[in-house]
């Protein structure tokens, strides 16, 4: 199999308002755009995607028509303190503090319009018990 793209979607009926944040912080611009599905891609990077698809369509089968949940989307940055004083600027729930972990990130977590969970991480060398765990290093 030659996978050509992979990408999340978000089903919600919070199609504009979900464009939005997205668009607002975290720089994504937008590639399709209609009242129940939205495409964005990262400017510089169009590899990176996310869709947003309001549940109700009827592009998705009848007993799957239910709002995404349960998932966490982590965004790897390369200045994780710059991106938590943004979103505080900006007034964003910030529903795990920053902080350092062992396990090798620097991050908080927010919420989106939908309240999914983001991870916005800053990578760091491991330590402690998981220093010895780590198979790669800790800039890649």
């Amino acid at each position: 199999m030659n996978i050509s793209s992979h990408y999340v979607v978000i089903c919600t009926e919070k199609v504009a308002e979900s464009r939005d944040f997205y668009v607002r912080h975290f720089g994504f611009t937008v590639t399709f755009d209609s009242d129940w599905y939205v495409s964005l891609k990262m400017p510089d990077a169009p590899y990176y995607e996310l869709a947003v698809l309001d549940y109700r369509h009827e592009t998705v089968p009848e007993q799957y028509r239910q709002p995404t949940q349960g998932i966490l989307l982590n965004f790897e940055v390369d200045d994780v303190d710059a991106v938590h004083a943004q979103f505080q600027a900006a007034g964003l729930t910030v529903v795990r503090s920053l902080r350092s972990e062992e396990f090798g990130q620097r991050h908080f977590i927010t919420r989106d319009p939908n309240n999914l969970l983001i991870d916005v991480i800053t990578v760091i060398p491991f330590s402690g018990e998981f220093a010895d765990q780590n198979t790669t290093s800790a800039e890649g």
